[in-house]
């Protein structure tokens, strides 16, 4: 695709958002081009401009989604998640998020991934690619703390964040299941309790 002008840009990342939010609610199967099309209010010829067809369309809200998850991760008050204090106000902001929205929805990404991970090799890839992100975002904060000796040195960064991304994950799914907050807390909760078991004995979390 050409560059696009400001204005481009704009249409084509109103036209994402809006099949991000069909997606969600209609599923992938259930979300045609033309319910987008009429959703955000473009012509035909615009839609085939930004997207050729829906596969295109679902390959670009797969980075779509995956952007949005960083950015969730990256605001002032969790900073660069490199701190006990941090990861205790990342899972705090979760289950405060999940709670308004009653536990309706859970992980955008993960309903994504959910419903397209089996449906070919480079679909899986594009998931696998955000879920990288993310997984790359909490190992920098986690070797961040064990450089500064807030986590021994037999902690493992990668096995840790893989840990809280699953965590976060299954609870996400069960809490959305069961429409109470007690599974999300819980899982997150315990999640904690493992990567503070890797504190030094003297910087141990309360």
């Amino acid at each position: 695709m050409a560059e696009l002008t400001a204005k481009g840009r704009a249409t084509r990342a109103r036209i994402l958002a809006v099949a991000a939010d069909l997606v969600l609610k209609q599923g992938v199967a259930g979300t045609q081009i033309e319910d987008v099309r009429r959703a955000a209010g473009v012509s035909g010829s615009q839609m085939t401009h930004y997207f050729r067809d829906k596969r295109t369309l679902i390959k670009d809200v797969i980075a779509w989604q995956a952007d949005k998850m960083q950015r969730l991760h990256q605001t002032p008050e969790l900073g660069e998640l490199d701190s006990y204090a941090a990861w205790r106000r990342w899972a705090d902001l979760v289950v405060e998020r999940q709670t308004a929205r009653d536990f309706q929805g859970g992980c955008d990404f993960g309903s994504l991934a959910g419903q397209l991970v089996e449906s070919d090799a480079d679909t899986r890839a594009d998931l696998a690619a955000g879920y990288e992100r993310w997984l790359e975002l909490f190992r920098r904060g986690l070797e961040a703390m064990r450089a500064r000796g807030e986590l021994r040195e037999d902690a493992d960064p990668d096995a840790l964040a893989q840990s809280l991304l699953a965590a976060l994950q299954g609870g996400l799914l069960l809490s959305q299941t069961l429409r109470r907050v007690e599974p999300l807390r819980n899982s997150l909760n315990a999640v904690l309790t493992y990567l503070g078991s890797y504190a030094d004995p003297g910087r141990r979390p309360a």
